[in-house]
């Protein structure tokens, strides 16, 4: 997949799994594996930017296991944001499963 177009899907992906429920990271890289093929390096840069552009909020939870967990939670910019991509998706999605299947191509063979 074209590495712009999958880097725009992703960040759809973890916006919608953070707004069901608040995760960390870790958590959201084993969600998204269950998809595609990802790792840690392409997951951390995007909660970064997407929690310093106020989109998300963090916290830290106490863990039996190790050092605290910084857990993710949507805002409510976070909300607004996630309902305007999801309608840029809807549209996009539209649009290209229109050019595919020929639709609105008037142009006589």
């Amino acid at each position: 997949m074209n590495t712009q177009l999958r880097k725009g899907v992703i960040e759809l992906c973890i916006l919608a799994l953070i707004a069901q429920k608040d995760m960390y990271g870790y958590d959201i890289v084993r969600a998204m594996e269950k998809y595609t093929d990802i790792n840690e390096g392409t997951v951390y840069p995007i909660l970064r930017r997407l929690t310093k552009d106020g989109y998300f909020a963090t916290y830290l939870v106490e863990s039996d296991s190790g050092p605290a967990r910084k857990y993710y939670t949507m805002t409510d910019r976070g909300r607004i944001y996630l309902k305007k991509n999801i309608l840029d998706w809807e549209e996009i999605m539209l649009l290209v499963n229109s050019i595919l299947k020929g639709e609105g191509n008037d142009e006589q063979k």
